[in-house]
């Protein structure tokens, strides 16, 4: 068997018929990748009973909105994924940066729930995961564990989130409230770049067979959910954006990489349209860039490491962002004295202002990464970026507080608005970014080993694998034969 075969196989057909007839009882159907990638093809009368559903509540029904089309009050779908399109007002450069809106997503206001679907579905659809009896583990900085947990909600089973101590206070107040005991919390040391903590605990607790651990950063269904989905998502966000202007192209995707699913769109993107693909870590553990480490508070963005499911080898940038910008830009976005400031003094679309705080931290470093890469390629306005907003700023208010106190001495004023604005917007400049050519790759690619072979036990021909193009459109197969199993065993359930 191939890879794709024995990923897609059954493997264990008494836990596939316990994972049915659970199903069956929660009445939880299913969505396929097809229909997540184009919700028009969802079943009319599931979209007829979504209409009365909160979009935060623990309904089986809100699979069927992990997509990218769920419009502002996130309870209907959008002809074309909601985005906005920075003007250069506000960037500073030519270029018109359109940014995604990941807040549009169910359950958690950012689009890693499609993540945690990815890498949850396809185990139960094949017998690798018995919700009967055993726990989902979703490690993460944040963003994907509530996902995780939400998911696992749904489905009726156990989900454990495993995150570092230093995250925002919000996200552990979101995942008290939805984690079915206390214990399902588990906190690692540190921050942002503390992986290998989270990666510990992991290992730590999956030496009980009843724990699955589901990580994001080396499974597939994440990069596949992102090139089969979010891919096809943000050509249309871009088409949107380019209509009445024939000379538009899409000149990049920026991500920043995190566990490098989102990043995996830009695979798509580049297929379809011939984009540049840019990752973006943290200035402070700068890890592609300059083989560095450190802390950094852009939250979101699990690094010192490279994932497995990174495709280091169809890169064609890598930016660094510090985390003071990130931090300094998100008061500037919140505040009223900031949206006063862009809308009266820069002259920024008022409709533009009020959906700035649709941008939390890996957000706005999304962004000044796509005004870098813009300064750097020498691009200009008919060079359409790409880039999403992971989450938006409900996920930070404590955050804002800590940086107004730290940075401001606790006032955000005219003055001070206007000094972040140029400090870090305007002066965002073509520092700490760098074009790739095989041997960066190569390099960043070489990274890799330390964490997967040495630490996690991956087989070093499937380490390897991985440097060839072939290897990855040869995963893409997995995305028909998912959703062929999807099928059958919503079939077997009767509850779609």
């Amino acid at each position: 068997m191939t890879i794709s075969e024995t990923e897609t196989a059954v493997a264990d057909r008494a836990t596939l018929d316990r994972a049915v007839a659970h199903l069956r009882a929660a009445k939880v159907a299913l969505p396929t990748f097809a229909q997540l990638a184009d919700p028009a093809t969802i079943p009319a009368a599931i979209l007829r009973s979504l209409a009365g559903v909160d979009p935060d509540a623990s309904d089986p029904r809100n699979l069927f909105r992990v997509h990218w089309y769920g419009d502002a009050a996130r309870t209907g779908r959008a002809a074309v994924p909601e985005h906005v399109v920075l003007p250069s007002t506000l960037t500073g450069v030519p270029s018109p940066i359109v940014v995604a809106l990941g807040d549009r997503f169910p359950l958690i206001r950012a689009h890693k729930v499609l993540a945690a679907y990815a890498c949850l579905a396809p185990r139960l659809v094949t017998g690798r995961f018995d919700p009967t009896s055993q726990k989902a583990l979703w490690p993460s900085t944040g963003n994907y564990c509530r996902g995780g947990v939400a998911i696992s909600r749904i489905m009726g089973c156990r989900g454990v989130a495993i995150l570092p101590a230093g995250m925002s206070a919000e996200r552990f107040r979101w995942l008290e409230r939805w984690v079915a005991d206390p214990s399902d919390i588990v906190r690692t040391p540190g921050t942002e770049s503390n992986v290998k903590e989270i990666y510990d605990a992991c290992r730590a607790l999956a030496r009980d067979p009843a724990n699955v651990v589901l990580n994001q950063f080396s499974e597939y269904g994440n990069h596949l959910a992102h090139y089969a989905v979010t891919g096809p998502a943000l050509g249309r966000v871009f088409e949107a954006a380019a209509a009445g202007h024939p000379g538009r192209r899409l000149a990049a995707f920026v991500s920043a990489t995190g566990s490098a699913g989102t990043i995996g769109a830009g695979d798509w993107l580049k297929d379809a349209f011939g984009a540049r693909i840019v990752a973006v870590e943290a200035l402070e553990c700068p890890t592609m860039l300059y083989n560095g480490f450190g802390e950094h508070n852009i939250q979101g963005i699990g690094d010192k490491h490279i994932p497995l499911i990174h495709n280091v080898m169809n890169t064609d940038v890598v930016v660094a962002v510090s985390d003071r910008s990130t931090d300094a830009l998100g008061v500037l976005f919140d505040a009223e004295a900031g949206k006063r400031y862009l809308t009266e003094r820069r002259g920024v679309d008022p409709a533009v202002v009020a959906l700035l705080p649709a941008f939390g931290l890996s957000s706005i470093c999304n962004v000044l990464a796509a005004i870098k890469t813009a300064k750097t390629l020498g691009l200009g306005e008919d060079d359409v970026i790409v880039t999403v907003a992971t989450d938006g700023a409900a996920m930070y208010a404590s955050e804002r507080e800590k940086t107004l106190v730290r940075d401001f001495g606790g006032t955000f004023d005219a003055g001070r608005a206007e000094a972040t604005f140029v400090q870090h917007l305007l002066a965002a400049d073509a520092a700490h970014v760098l074009p790739l050519t095989p041997t960066d790759r190569t390099r960043i690619f070489n990274l890799g080993y330390f964490t997967w072979v040495e630490q996690q036990d991956v087989p070093l021909a499937d380490f390897v694998a991985r440097r060839d193009q072939a290897f990855w459109r040869g995963l893409r197969a997995r995305i028909p034969a998912w959703d062929a199993r999807i099928a059958e065993f919503n079939a077997r359930t009767g509850v779609a």
